[in-house]
């Protein structure tokens, strides 16, 4: 029978519980940040639940790429100085911080909200993808990069993403080269790493019939 920890205020119990929820934080690491928010003033702890409470009421979706904003559109789709010809498709907003870490991209983003996932219930229409096609045919890209996880669920959306966009005759479809070991995160590789595999991309339909020969 599992031993359970016994608290001495409900008060802390329900804080605990609360910070439990987060991804990767037990109880024991939750008792720990709960008892150091106790030994903070006041006001210290009052401006972290406000900070998180604006978060989560006034933080904002790019309507163009979809990452996080403080506005309708993110600093990058609106800084003048990116390349709006070029658009790099990830899975979440982490993975455009681990881009931008590397400074190697000058181009744009696409935030897709995940990878196709039939066993988790995550289809194409879940995903922001209609939007990327839509992005396309306005006109303005001349290149997509795919780069998601090269995962089994990572490459079965590059290769969807491909076929819906390959009525785009003149779109160049390039993918991350395969410095990124295959099975890994995108937000875990070093920036170096991630860097050189921006740079030394390669085009899709290249990197999909080298996989399918070497099967």
């Amino acid at each position: 029978m599992a031993f359970q920890q016994q608290y001495p205020s409900v008060l802390l119990e329900s804080a605990v519980d609360e910070f439990s929820k987060l991804p990767g934080i037990g109880r024991k690491t939750a008792l720990r940040l709960v008892l150091h928010l106790l030994r903070r003033s006041e006001e210290d702890v009052l401006r972290f639940s406000d900070s998180v409470a604006r978060l989560r009421r006034e933080v904002c979706y790019c309507k163009l790429c979809h990452n996080i904003s403080d506005s309708d559109t993110c600093e990058i789709c609106s800084n003048p100085s990116r390349d709006a010809s070029t658009v790099c498709v990830v899975e979440t907003v982490r993975d455009v911080l681990s881009i931008e870490n590397t400074q190697q991209f000058r181009g744009l983003y696409h935030v897709l909200g995940g990878v196709i996932s039939p066993m988790d219930g995550i289809g194409p229409q879940d995903l922001e993808i209609q939007s990327l096609v839509d992005r396309v045919a306005a006109g303005s890209v001349h290149e997509v990069i795919l780069a998601l996880s090269p995962t089994m669920e990572g490459d079965t959306t590059n290769f969807f993403l491909f076929k819906k966009l390959s009525p785009f005759p003149s779109l160049r479809i390039s993918t991350i080269a395969r410095g990124v070991a295959v099975g890994d995160e995108l937000e875990y590789t070093d920036e170096i790493t991630l860097g050189r595999s921006i740079l030394n991309r390669v085009d899709f339909a290249e990197s999909f019939h080298f996989s399918s020969d070497n099967k």
